[in-house]
């Protein structure tokens, strides 16, 4: 067994978490969170993936005769790439919704907002 493949994961994993924490922009942190998300595809292909093997619907080789992938993983890696294509959607629509109200897309910009809440409840009282 190859250790290579499970270090990519986590490289691709650990590229993503770092562009996050690092950028200046939210649509770029949106595609870093993607790339983070992107290194769990891989590692759902990693657990299912058996050399040699074969896809499970054909139906001409007795059962045991040759390993077969496991069809469950595979469900498990389209459902996460459904998942990950609208969580990405949410992510660019809530980045111009902030973008259309605020006028900026720097987290940075953004801080401003606990301020004004802090200010509008002391004015409340």
């Amino acid at each position: 067994m190859s250790w290579a493949p499970y270090l990519a994961a986590a490289w691709i994993l650990l590229v993503g978490l770092y562009g996050v924490a690092t950028t200046r922009n939210l649509v770029h942190a949106v595609v870093c969170v993607s790339v983070a998300q992107s290194s769990t595809y891989v590692l759902l292909l990693l657990v299912g993936y058996r050399r040699g093997g074969t896809s499970p619907v054909f139906s001409d080789t007795a059962p045991g005769s040759r390993p077969v992938t496991d069809p469950v993983v595979q469900a498990m890696a389209l459902t996460d790439i459904v998942v990950g294509a609208t969580v990405t959607a949410l992510l660019l629509a809530l980045a111009v919704q902030v973008a259309k109200r605020r006028g900026t897309l720097d987290p940075a910009g953004l801080r401003s907002l606990e301020s004004e809440a802090g200010m509008r409840d002391e004015g409340a009282r």
